[in-house]
């Protein structure tokens, strides 16, 4: 098996700060131990690299300036005539992720992901370009939100960013280098803990997220939550699959998530597309869908309802 290579993977829109903070990581003498290292580089802004700064000795840098040439063809070229043994990577912020994850080289491993955004622009890109924006924020280790300033309402770029990941690392640096770390609690907007956790409409993405994010905390718990049906054969005997589908990012990103339900004689006459509001106990079981163990519910209560007014649930 070729021997991994770690690729420090560096994204945001154009002037959010990629170039200046590799340009300082590299220009660093504690990063200087003798790896051949690659830099490769697919926006060019204003602030440009000064190499002669660099502590780093050995350091390939190539360019890339149009999206077709980031490409498994071109980029495995790259990777055998420079034979990088690491490599930064600063990504065009308007070319999607999918096409960085098909073309990297198979032996190029994600170290890290951190990502960074102008605070003063970020709420207008996340509302024009959200899919863009989202993009970035998924997979990220740590998202740096700089040019920050004391009148931001950090609940915004908070909320924004939990909406795409609720493990991701936060930080605002402000105008003058002072940085804090984001501390901002993240409780359910449910009681976790009632007999019954109660799910408002509106809270469906976050309850159908945290339990299949905490699945041993909610195993042996019972919820009480409003979805629509599917009955069809992919379902066992004596189960339904409820949900609802979830909007993460944008239209063209709706799907359907949601639980299978062991109904046993207490839904009689359902039928795809049907709404009810159920009671249900949270358990982890064998999922004859999915072929895992996993959040399988068995129905207590089931009361037919209308749709939500909003049918498709999202983060924010």
């Amino acid at each position: 098996m070729p021997q991994q290579i770690p690729v420090f993977l560096i994204l945001g829109m154009l002037e959010s700060g990629k170039t200046t903070f590799i340009q300082d990581t590299l220009s660093d003498p504690r990063m200087n131990s003798g790896e051949r290292t690659l830099l490769l580089v697919c926006e060019e802004g204003e602030t440009e690299f000064d190499p002669e700064k660099f502590a780093v000795d050995n350091i390939s840098h190539v360019t890339l300036e149009d999206e077709s040439e980031f490409n498994p063809v071109l980029l495995a070229q790259i990777n055998k005539k420079h034979r990088p043994e690491r490599v930064f990577l600063e990504y065009n912020g308007m070319w999607s992720m999918q096409k960085l994850y098909e073309s990297l080289p198979a032996n190029w491993a994600l170290a890290q992901i951190i990502t960074f955004f102008d605070s003063t622009v970020f709420l207008s890109q996340n509302r024009n370009m959200r899919q863009l924006v989202y993009d970035k924020m998924t997979d990220s280790d740590l998202i740096v939100f700089n040019r920050f300033k004391p009148e931001y309402d950090k609940t915004e770029f908070h909320k924004t960013v939990r909406g795409a990941s609720r493990t991701v690392q936060i930080i605002y640096e402000y105008q003058g280098g002072k940085i804090e770390q984001d501390d901002i609690e993240d409780p359910m907007p449910f009681d976790v803990n009632a007999p019954v956790i109660e799910v408002a409409d509106e809270d469906y993405a976050w309850f159908f997220s945290d339990v299949h994010e905490k699945e041993n905390f909610y195993n042996g718990k019972t919820a009480r939550f409003k979805g629509t049906l599917i009955v069809d054969k992919r379902v066992p005997q004596g189960c339904v699959f409820i949900g609802r589908e979830i909007m993460n990012c944008c239209a063209e990103d709706i799907s359907c998530y949601g639980f299978l339900l062991k109904t046993g004689e207490l839904m009689p006459g359902a039928k795809t597309n049907d709404w009810y509001v159920v009671t249900a106990k949270i358990n982890l079981e064998y999922n004859a869908i999915n072929g895992e163990v996993g959040p399988v519910m068995t129905l207590e209560r089931a009361e037919k309802c209308s749709a939500p007014e909003n049918p498709v649930a999202t983060y924010y």
